[in-house]
């Protein structure tokens, strides 16, 4: 179900048999939509005219995030930010809320301080513990409370700088620089909320952003820096643009690379697999398999993976990164997974200090 409403969000032509189901579905989904939005708009009120309260941190805070569902890139934009502050001396925080682990949420878990990583991928989620290890002088914190995890890193950890990972719509701790990641190709879906849209708020709260960064994942960057150019025109907000480029492909457990051209199949449990697919232009993509986001992975799950790659005489499996830390924990075989490396390209500096 997941999968077929992205595809609605996000499909642009219907055939003729497609538009009628697709009508029916508009209709199905109008109404609660409709409820959706009102309470969007009832709840952006009361925070805008204090009415709801905003905890201040006094310490500097910066949100990533994004108006619509899915991934956009936000999570490496985060790492290169606390990258940038760690390099600078200081030592930031990142908080999650920690989707997809098994830990209780309800107190703030360390997951890292810096120096070490106290818990696993299954435990913590896998965007916190990819976070950790890309971030090494980076305190994560996951907690269900922001405001919690907040107070935690200031006082008792004593971080200079607090870093919300999908903070745009937690508009119950402040923050001095708001930055908002769109995707330069999925935008945003068809300009509706949920569920009829994947708009998790309407699209005028874009004038919340300080900052906007658009994600190229196409080797060519020129429709992103057009929508850049619209975006900054447009809600008069400073805009960049980020390139997630290939960097590598290694084994999630020894780092060897794989060369290109490679007989392989890909997998994934990301929000926008197709975005992943396209960065293995250069090998030999003989099968796909797409798992729920943030799935936790199975010894099964990783025979199921040997079944296709006997099935398709493929040579290799390769995944992202984000599935990469909860595979390492549990694949039992050197040169048997591989992940795609990314880095991100862009103008921290012009971001940050403009």
């Amino acid at each position: 179900m997941k999968v077929f409403l992205t595809e609605f969000h996000y499909k642009k032509k219907f055939t003729f048999s497609e538009k009628i189901g697709a009508g029916l579905l508009y209709i199905i989904l109008a109404l609660p939509s409709l409820v959706y939005f009102c309470i969007v708009k009832v709840r952006n009120f009361l925070y805008n005219k204090n009415i709801l309260k905003t905890y201040q941190p006094h310490t500097y805070t910066i949100s990533v995030g994004n108006l619509t569902t899915g991934g956009t890139g936000k999570t490496p934009i985060t790492a290169e930010i606390a990258n940038y502050f760690s390099k600078k001396g200081d030592y930031p925080a990142i908080l999650s809320r920690g989707y997809g682990g098994e830990l209780q949420n309800k107190e703030v878990n360390v997951v890292s301080d810096g120096r070490n990583i106290n818990f696993s991928a299954k435990e913590a989620g896998d965007e916190p513990v990819w976070l950790a290890k890309h971030c090494p002088k980076t305190a994560v914190l996951t907690c269900a409370s922001r405001v919690k995890a907040a107070k935690f890193a200031k006082n008792k950890l004593h971080c200079t700088k607090l870093i919300l990972d999908d903070g745009y719509q937690h508009r119950k701790i402040g923050r001095d620089l708001n930055i908002l990641v769109v995707d330069s190709e999925k935008q945003f879906s068809n300009g509706f909320v949920l569920p009829l849209g994947a708009l998790r708020e309407p699209l005028l709260e874009i004038k919340r952003a300080d900052r906007i960064i658009v994600t190229n994942k196409n080797f060519n960057d020129k429709k992103a820096k057009t929508f850049s150019r619209y975006l900054r025109k447009k809600y008069n907000i400073p805009t960049f643009v980020c390139s997630m480029l290939p960097d590598r492909i290694y084994d999630i457990k020894t780092g060897t690379a794989i060369e290109e051209n490679q007989p392989v199949i890909a997998f994934s449990a990301i929000g926008q697999p197709e975005q992943f697919y396209k960065y293995l232009r250069h090998y030999d993509v003989m099968a796909t398999k797409d798992f729920p986001d943030h799935h936790i992975y199975t010894k099964e799950d990783i025979e199921d993976l040997r079944q296709l790659i006997k099935k398709y005489d493929a040579k290799y499996m390769i995944t992202t990164e984000k599935d990469a830390v909860k595979l390492r924990e549990i694949a039992d075989k050197d040169n048997e997974i591989f992940c795609l490396k990314l880095k991100p390209v862009l103008d921290l500096k012009g971001i940050l200090d403009e």
